[in-house]
């Protein structure tokens, strides 16, 4: 467990270091260096479902809106872009204490995520929901397969919050987050 939470680590340092340079273009990853997906943070058209123990009238589902944040009963506009599952929580629950329930206990699940784009060498190019645990692989297959063209080795993943998008080797393990744009290109020979 510790050799798997120092690679981890090392991994974290060397995409936080090529983060910055080159931004506006495609970036390549060094041989044997592997997409990393940092904790998922809320952005607009995910659906949680919030649940306040004990307030059935506090508890429901909601859609993060264009704005990033989510409407709740009582407490009026949260801010939910860029917050993880647990951040959104103590967020919730602060507002609640502020003269509405003494010691509020909130739960926020993600029902629906945004969903992922592909285009490029595939049969279906399009926009997909996404699924927990999603690779490459299976956005290529929800799109219909290649292309007879297309380059199954390298892909080129864009995330959400990023400026430029980065190429990957295309394996079965490589990840997929929500909100991506994956580009399959064509190959030459």
């Amino acid at each position: 467990m510790q050799r798997l939470l120092t690679l981890l680590a090392a991994f974290s340092a060397v995409l936080l270091a090529m983060a910055a340079p080159g931004l506006g273009q495609a970036q390549t990853l060094a041989p044997g260096e592997v997409r990393v997906i940092p904790d998922y943070r809320m952005g607009p058209g995910d659906k949680v479902r919030v649940i306040t123990f004990g307030e059935e009238s506090l508890t429901g589902e909601f859609f993060v809106g264009g704005s990033g944040n989510i409407s709740l009963p009582l407490i009026g506009e949260v801010r939910a872009q860029g917050q993880t599952i647990p951040e959104f929580q103590r967020a919730i629950e602060a507002e609640l204490q502020k003269g509405y329930l003494k010691e509020p206990r909130v739960s926020v699940e993600v029902l629906n995520y945004r969903p992922f784009y592909i285009l490029g060498e595939v049969e279906t190019p399009g926009e997909y929901p996404y699924t927990n645990g999603l690779s490459v692989l299976n956005a290529v297959a929800t799109a219909g397969g290649f292309t007879y063209r297309a380059n199954n080795r390298r892909v080129f993943i864009k995330r959400a919050d990023d400026d430029a998008e980065r190429e990957y080797p295309l394996t079965p393990m490589t990840p997929v987050a929500p909100g991506d744009t994956i580009r399959i290109k064509e190959r030459f020979f």
